[in-house]
């Protein structure tokens, strides 16, 4: 597999004219930092098959991770090149071994996803995989847990400037390997998932853990990818947890320092 990345340092933050307005009435005139939200067109074989709106950084990351969890692909060995230019405006994605068929027209065939971004998957041919397989449960700790719960506590850059990002952190056992933000907590998830694809890192032995609400959608992407613990800092839906128990997830939602709550999957040892 060939990357190549055209893009660097792209703006993810910018001062917003503001009025303070003070408990006691008076007003202020103020600087606000705001989020600055960055749209990507992913083409895989030259089709336009993702409009994805994220944070500008990690973004191979990002459409690895968006790739594997919509079925386009399995692996990263899927990818012969993945390019982004230099604006991080355009991604172009080759696939091994996938043709368009000589009278193909692009269709619109998108799930609505439970998050507030805009992401639009355009077309389903380059979909490749079949039904959800389930994952096989790894032993855990719920110390790796509660680790990941503190580091998350400290808070992110990005976060720490505008209250406006998710965050998602991979990590096998007590080792965190990985950590991101973005405005999306899906986008959050997959730039984490693409990391694990991007470094070979095995994600049948990992643990993610997310800022953000946990319906099936994002039950979904998980079990996709194969990872056996998703926690959450936050909370889940019924249907997120009939959906792990079904597949074999290991879910906690409301991972906080102090404690956590497990509804699918084996005890801690």
């Amino acid at each position: 597999m060939r990357i190549d990345e055209r893009y660097d340092d792209l703006e993810k933050i910018t001062d917003s004219a503001c009025r303070k307005i003070l408990r006691d009435g008076s007003v202020q005139k103020a600087k606000s930092k705001a989020l600055q939200e960055h749209v990507i067109d992913v083409y895989v074989n030259a089709v336009l098959t993702m409009k994805l709106v994220c944070t500008p950084e990690y973004l191979t990351e990002l459409v690895f991770g968006r790739l594997l969890t919509e079925g386009i692909i399995t692996s990263a060995d899927d990818i012969r090149t993945i390019y982004i230019c230099q604006y991080g405006k355009r991604a172009r994605v080759f696939l091994k071994e996938k043709e368009l068929p000589e009278k193909f027209q692009p269709g619109y065939v998108e799930m609505t996803p439970t998050c507030c971004t805009g992401n639009h998957i355009l077309n389903d041919y380059f979909v490749s995989a079949g039904e959800l397989e389930p994952v096989k449960p790894i032993p855990w700790k719920s110390e790796w847990i509660f680790a990941l719960a503190e580091q998350f506590a400290k808070d992110t850059a990005l976060h720490k400037s505008t209250m406006a990002t998710h965050s998602c952190f991979l990590a096998k056992g007590a080792e965190l390997l990985f950590q991101c933000e973005d405005i999306g907590r899906h986008n959050a998830l997959d730039k984490a998932i693409g990391y694990a694809l991007r470094h070979k890192i095995d994600l049948s032995e990992c643990i993610l853990y997310s800022s953000g609400r946990i319906p099936t959608d994002m039950a979904y992407k998980v079990i996709r990818a194969g990872v056996p613990i998703l926690a959450s800092k936050s909370s889940v839906t019924i249907q997120a947890v009939e959906l792990a128990k079904e597949y074999g997830l290991t879910l906690i939602s409301s991972a906080r320092g102090d404690y956590m709550n497990l509804l699918a999957g084996p005890d801690p040892e």
